[in-house]
């Protein structure tokens, strides 16, 4: 029975990175002079920036997901100081504890992404969350999972020829060009048609599926920046699918150009059939951090939707204003302190 009930529980796994470290920088930028192909990789501030607001990811977790069984914490080696390590659901997880040593150190964060299955503990149906993913109201493990499966959602969204992005276009490509390695489009709508045409999707990716009937081959898919809803038993089969790809992929210390990311994973899942068709923007709500912020900072403080993502990467801002009325609205929404800690 306990083998049973240890098996229906759900991890969370959190990436984090202290871009102020001294160390880390230095060892950064050893890793960046050594790189032979610097002009294909990312190696922006924006994807290393701290907003010390981590505190506010706990408190989340805390108040409005207390059912998780464990939080993975995946640190290159720093930890804040407030973090308190004793706490029972909290794992502590450097990189050189799971990421093979040949791919290490790594700046990548498709490296690590691709590896968390190696992460010793961790549960078979797991929730991954970026640091900039927030839990601002309740929910349940049902909004990841159902029945041993994903919640996700199906729809497609054509790859754009962004010049103004010298990496992500072509990984959002290479992940559609592995997946139709694997899977063909008609065949797939045709046997799974629940999964593309849910009821319940935006009408918009409703109608974009539809669209998408007019073309044989697979364009893109849409891209859910939100908590993913993962399996390691995913993990396990890509590994066994693509070692060799994923080996180069994991070998590169920075983004590149010819990467694959995680967001195959939850691709595979859906194309397979693995999944249960659900309309996850209203789990999540994305936004893009601007100078203007009134709409992100007043979704949080009336919590409209369970879970914010801020991304910060898209735009040029003035990242101490930003971050004071990002983290001031997070504070009001969040302001008791969590035993997380100290």
């Amino acid at each position: 029975m306990k083998k049973q009930e240890e098996k229906s529980k759900i991890d969370f796994v959190i990436t984090w990175v202290d871009g102020n470290d001294p160390a880390w920088k230095r060892q950064r930028n050893l890793a960046a002079r050594a790189s032979e192909q610097i002009q294909k990789t990312d190696d922006r501030k924006e994807r290393y920036r701290d907003w010390n607001n981590l505190q506010y990811w706990f408190r989340g977790v805390e108040q409005f997901a207390p059912w998780v069984r464990k939080i993975h914490f995946v640190t290159w080696g720093h930890i804040p100081d407030w973090l308190n390590i004793a706490h029972p659901k909290l794992n502590i997880v450097r990189h050189d504890e799971f990421v093979p040593k040949d791919f290490l150190p790594t700046f990548n964060s498709h490296t690590i992404e691709w590896n968390f299955h190696r992460i010793k503990g961790l549960s078979e149906k797991f929730v991954y969350f970026n640091d900039d993913m927030f839990l601002i109201d309740k929910v349940k493990e049902t909004d990841f999972f159902q029945n041993g499966k994903p919640v996700d959602m199906l729809a497609f969204q054509p790859d754009v020829a962004n010049i103004d992005n010298p990496v992500m276009p072509y990984i959002y490509l290479n992940n559609t060009m592995l997946l139709a390695k694997y899977f063909q489009k008609r065949p797939n709508m045709k046997k799974q048609p629940g999964a593309y045409f849910h009821i319940g999707y935006p009408p918009a990716y409703f109608l974009y599926n539809i669209m998408e009937l007019a073309f044989p081959r697979f364009t893109g898919f849409y891209t859910v920046h939100g908590p993913s809803p993962l399996k390691k038993s995913t993990y396990e089969t890509l590994w066994n699918l693509e070692p060799e790809l994923l080996t180069s992929v994991c070998s590169h210390a920075f983004r590149h150009k010819e990467d694959v990311s995680q967001y195959v994973l939850r691709e595979y899942q859906k194309l397979q059939g693995d999944f249960v068709p659900q309309n996850v923007q209203k789990l999540c709500g994305y936004f893009n951090v601007e100078n203007q912020n009134l709409k992100l900072t007043k979704t949080i403080k009336k919590h409209r939707i369970p879970i914010v993502c801020v991304n910060d990467s898209n735009y040029a801002i003035d990242f101490e204003k930003v971050q004071k009325e990002i983290n001031g609205a997070l504070e009001q929404r969040l302001s008791r302190k969590s035993l997380f800690e100290m």
